[in-house]
């Protein structure tokens, strides 16, 4: 089941699925989407990070942030993004970027944000 959910410039899809295999238990690591808007700045940065933070509480082991309508990230919502990351390795939980553009990811790659999480081109 996949349900969206829409926040300020931030949006949610999250997949509940848990597989079971007949000889042993295997449960797959809930995913959550989440949406930067077209400027990740604090209002947007901040949005995100709420919604990362929900999708942790209900369970999500693995954070995708999709960056593919951002056109802009600024000083600060590196800043939240790295907020993220830590919350998230603090709740053993992952982060991956995708369909981040050429001139971001050179960003993240100058700041060393690349080092923390794994970028998804699509």
């Amino acid at each position: 089941m996949i349900h969206d959910l829409e926040v300020g410039t931030a949006a949610a899809v999250v997949s509940e699925d848990v597989y079971f295999s007949p000889i042993a238990t295997l449960e797959v690591p809930h995913k959550a989407v989440v949406y930067a808007g077209d400027y990740l700045n604090k209002l947007s940065g901040e949005s995100v990070e709420r919604e990362c933070r929900q999708r942790m509480a209900e369970g999500a082991t693995e954070l995708i942030v999709d960056f593919s309508r951002t056109e802009i990230v600024n000083s600060i919502g590196v800043s939240i993004l790295l907020g993220v990351i830590d919350a998230a390795k603090s709740n053993g939980a992952t982060v991956a970027f995708a369909d981040v553009n050429e001139g971001t990811a050179e960003l993240f790659e100058m700041l060393g944000v690349t080092n923390h999480v794994r970028l998804i081109n699509n």
